[in-house]
């Protein structure tokens, strides 16, 4: 397993220099408290963690698992250890309001550490990370009460908490959902079914775990029109705030996966467990995507965290490993043969994995910016305008950087050759560990269907046109640059570019509405090659710029420039592909009769 290194030069080169972090974070109400010598200290500190405390246990996570009894589940070595450290750290409050114990740090700079964790073990990140979208969503929907009983354990820690959605005869189709919650006479009610797939369901790392749980009310209407939400605690809380008797739930058993094996994976299992409602009778849904876009953006995340490990990997084998001579002839003589670095097949590689992971991080980055944004601004028109693009964004980066993320992982593999199929290697762990990504909190297929068909064709473009208008103009600013002519002018045409194609597949869409579902991966995969387009043109902008200026890091500057030119001659042709298959119709997905595909078997 190669050793993580935090990437805090490409971190601070995304907050700092690319997207201007320390302004934004001026602007914000009570955001001066995040100055720049204090959001240096908590990523010098947070590296050091991860680098110290966590990555060393990602092999053992994965060797060992989690273990199943009967009186519950168990977490490989070393985690309950490094999950006390990072309690008393102070790390899960850092960007949590401060009447609730939290650090009042905007949600931007918990990013950046969630990143870190990630990167370098992220089967012991979703323990903590899950409990992140319980706090949002008790913040945003959560009486004074259930505020009062939860969250300060909850930023504080000592509690974690999970989001239980999902049954085993319905996955992503919730409106199919049985689970029960019967009203009591005391405010409170009783939850009856069994959830799957719940990420950090149940462990020894924390004293108690809050359930935030869908369920259907006795009256409710069918489908998802009747679903509500409600908190559901493995331990009830005592009349002083700790832990009192045991709730009636209970993890029936832990899946054995591909992949993150150091996080469980549970089947719970409610019988007659005591809840309380969270928001409205039958607006579970609308309450619960405060979790989900919580956990969408937090799913985005690991399409880089892998990107970033596989290139750590491969690039340090890559210049160690001696494989054959460069085909123009020998680059390191004094050796029996080339580092594979020097072969352009290698270079590929590794420039693919390195666009991926740098242009991910600025579309995380900025998209963090607009979560910040939308919470904070005292501006209402700047909250909802960051509202509206975070929206548009969002599934964009779930699947797009899942996508991607994957990719980078299993080239990563590839660059070792035969050494990255075994597991002493750590790359095949980082390839299995990725795959989970585009699979939960809703599928590439899910993501792209929200994308085309809520986002942008239910707002007649209006989504669209707030992101095309930041590239429009970016085009026109720097129009007349010579040095970033190379960059513009394709970027320009792709975005006009994008507007047109939206409108012809909505226009097929009003004869047949199939032609949404039959457009919408190839399009959420376009608008992703365009959104890093943008992004990679303005990262060199930047490196330009500070090249200029003579700076002392011209390798730094050189190779974001060198990248940049790679991701438009190299990656950025894939869109010509995406355009030809969504403009292709639904005709080629659906003429075939469902008994037809398995004629002959």
């Amino acid at each position: 397993m190669p050793d993580y290194k935090a990437p805090l030069r490409d971190i601070r080169f995304v907050r700092d220099e690319l997207l201007d972090y320390p302004a934004h974070y001026r602007s914000l109400p009570g955001g001066a408290d995040a100055s720049p010598d204090v959001v240096d200290a908590i990523l010098e500190e947070g590296a050091r963690f991860c680098e110290e405390v966590i990555a060393p246990l990602n092999r053992v996570g994965d060797l060992e698992g989690c273990s199943w009894s009967e009186a519950g589940v168990k977490t490989p070595t070393g985690f309950k250890e490094a999950y006390r450290r990072f309690v008393e750290g102070g790390w899960p409050s850092l960007a949590h309001a401060v009447e609730h114990g939290g650090q009042g740090l905007p949600e931007s700079l918990g990013v950046a550490m969630t990143e870190m964790i990630g990167e370098a073990n992220w089967a012991w990140g979703m323990y903590p990370g899950l409990a992140q979208g319980a706090m949002n969503t008790l913040s945003a929907h959560g009486t004074g009460e259930q505020k009062a009983t939860y969250l300060a354990r909850l930023v504080s820690g000592e509690w974690t908490g999970t989001m239980c959605l999902t049954e085993p005869h319905c996955g992503t189709d919730l409106g199919l959902l049985r689970t029960r919650a019967e009203p009591q006479a005391d405010g409170s009610y009783r939850v009856s079914g069994t959830k799957i797939f719940i990420s950090a369901g149940e462990h020894d790392l924390a004293e108690n775990i809050v359930h935030i749980v869908l369920a259907r009310l006795p009256d409710a209407p069918p489908g998802t029109k009747g679903i509500s939400l409600f908190i559901v605690p493995k331990f009830l809380p005592a009349d002083d705030g700790g832990l009192g008797a045991r709730n009636q739930v209970s993890c029936g058993s832990i899946e054995h996966k591909m992949g993150i094996h150091g996080n469980a994976t549970c089947v719970m299992n409610f019988d007659g467990a005591t809840g309380f409602l969270i928001g409205p009778p039958n607006k579970g849904l609308n309450c619960m995507f405060t979790f989900m876009n919580t956990a969408r953006l937090g799913t985005a995340l690991q399409g880089l965290a892998h990107a970033e490990v596989a290139f750590q990997g491969a690039i340090r084998y890559a210049r160690e490993r001696l494989q054959m001579r460069a085909l123009s002839g020998p680059k390191a003589p004094e050796l029996p043969a080339d580092p594979i670095i020097v072969h352009p097949d290698v270079r590929r590689m590794l420039l693919t994995i390195k666009a991926f992971a740098e242009g991910n991080r600025a579309l995380l980055y900025f998209s963090a910016r607009q979560v910040d944004i939308a919470r904070c601004s005292q501006d209402a028109a700047e909250r909802a305008a960051a509202d509206l693009l975070l929206g548009f964004l969002t599934p964009i980066a779930k699947a797009f950087m899942t996508e991607t993320g994957f990719e980078a992982s299993s080239l990563g593999l590839q660059v070792y050759g035969g050494h990255g199929y075994i597991r002493e290697w750590g790359m095949e762990q980082n390839l299995r560990d990725s795959r989970i990504a585009m699979l939960y909190e809703g599928t590439t297929g899910v993501q792209a269907l929200d994308l085309l068909g809520r986002k942008v064709l239910m707002t007649q473009g209006e989504s669209l046109k707030v992101f095309t208008k930041i590239v429009h103009k970016f085009c026109k600013a720097h129009a007349e640059d010579e040095g970033l002519r190379v960059f513009v002018e394709p970027l320009a045409r792709l975005n006009k570019e994008w507007g047109d194609i939206t409108l012809k597949i909505g226009m097929q869409a009003m004869q047949d509405r199939e032609e949404v579902g039959a457009a919408a991966v190839d399009y959420l995969m376009y608008s992703g090659y365009v959104c890093l387009a943008y992004f990679w043109a303005d990262m060199a902008r930047v490196a330009q710029q500070k090249l200029a200026a003579g700076s002392g890091e011209a390798a730094f500057y050189n190779a974001k420039l060198q990248t940049a030119r790679f991701y438009f001659a190299r990656i950025l042709p894939r869109t010509r592909a995406h355009v030809e298959a969504m403009l292709s119709g639904a005709g080629p997905l659906m003429e075939m009769a469902a008994e037809d595909f398995d004629l002959g078997y």
